[in-house]
């Protein structure tokens, strides 16, 4: 790729960008109308062209219903689709809107409506045109929001979702290069003012940035920590898959405990790193638990008591029972076993029974 973030992107720069994706048998692209996704059409469009032999191409344009220009944006992906040769599907977000949380909704229901295409149309991927520039905003989020090392590695460029390959082929180029790309082709992109709407935390984030480059933390750089951290992220992720088959084999020091359960020996498992014993206990919580993935910091809190009670005075006396995410964590016995927790009871008070009487 060109170090000239102004440069449109070359024919050759599109074939490195989409090579990995040549074996594919189809691929939903996710269109907005806007830049990005525009971009991302009209490109690999033009590489698909270049090809022999390669993946069916469908572009899909969601309508959250959030806008009344989203419909007009909608048909104007079609005429562009239809000029570059490809099929076109809008799907619509129908139903009750959040009142609060919406951007995450519309981004849970945006994924669910794109592989729902995917499936009709046999492909095997799902493509989004997330940016440099929206990966430094998604750090800053997430850094700013307090999360552990696995949220600020930020998004990858592949990723598994519903089944289906998610695939971010853009995730290293900046956006001015996908506006160049379009003002050298003539091609009109839609402009969402949502994207400016100081309500939302993205846009406010997004309008420091200039001030934040003015001190070296530019997209690029802001990218590039991100991609160290999911290196690390990924080291920790294999450091945590050889403690478990390690404990394993250690003297039965993890056994399976009841459906979904673990049960790990407590001076094996205390004297593995922190970050490690954090992941461990992270994924049998959530395997075990029937309430959603744990909260990171809520399993910190549980861990860091878990270590005074293992490690302490009186470690070998010492026991926990406590529930998180609907896991029951029990340490005794000189074992911490994590298992499902049982239903809870219903509270004591009126009945909704009928009343007999005359």
């Amino acid at each position: 790729m060109s170090d000239d973030e102004s440069s449109p992107i070359s024919a050759r720069d599109a074939k490195q960008l989409f090579a990995h994706l040549k074996s594919a048998p189809a691929l939903v692209l996710a269109v907005s109308g806007g830049p990005d996704s525009v971009a991302l059409m009209w490109l690999i469009a033009r590489w698909r062209r270049s090809l022999t032999r390669g993946p069916r191409l469908v572009a899909v344009t969601i309508d959250h219903g959030l806008r009344k220009e989203a419909a007009r944006e909608a048909r104007d992906v079609k005429r562009l689709a239809r000029a570059l040769e490809l099929p076109h599907r809008t799907m619509r977000w129908t139903g009750t809107k959040p009142k609060t949380g919406l951007p995450a909704a519309a981004r849970e229901a945006r994924y669910r409506l794109l592989a729902q295409a995917a499936r009709t149309a046999g492909a095997t991927h799902v493509l989004t045109a997330h940016t440099r520039d929206d990966q430094a905003e998604t750090l800053l989020m997430r850094l700013l929001r307090g999360s552990g090392i696995a949220g600020l590695a930020a998004m990858a460029d592949i990723s598994e979702r519903d089944g289906l390959v998610l695939a971010r082929p853009l995730l290293d180029v900046p956006k001015s290069q996908l506006v160049a790309t379009l003002t050298r082709a003539k091609i009109a992109f839609a402009d969402d003012p949502s994207n400016r709407d100081a309500a939302f935390t993205r846009p406010r984030l997004r309008t420091l940035l200039p001030q934040l480059a003015a001190e070296g933390g530019n997209a690029r750089n802001l990218a590039r920590l991100a991609a160290r951290l999911a290196r690390a992220n990924a080291a920790v992720d294999v450091l945590a898959d050889g403690a478990e088959r390690f404990l394993a084999l250690r003297d039965r020091d993890v056994v399976p405990h009841g459906p979904g359960g673990r049960s790990f020996a407590i001076p094996a498992f205390a004297a593995l790193p922190e970050e490690v014993r954090l992941r461990l206990l992270m994924r049998a919580i959530n395997a075990a638990g029937h309430e959603g993935p744990a909260e990171l910091g809520k399993v910190e809190n549980l861990l860091a008591e878990l270590d005074h009670r293992m490690t302490g005075p009186g470690a070998g006396r010492m026991r926990v029972r406590q529930t998180l995410a609907g896991a029951l964590i029990c340490l005794e016995g000189g074992r911490l076993v994590i298992e499902p927790a049982p239903p809870r009871r219903a509270r004591s008070g009126r009945t909704d029974a009928p009343r007999g009487g005359s």
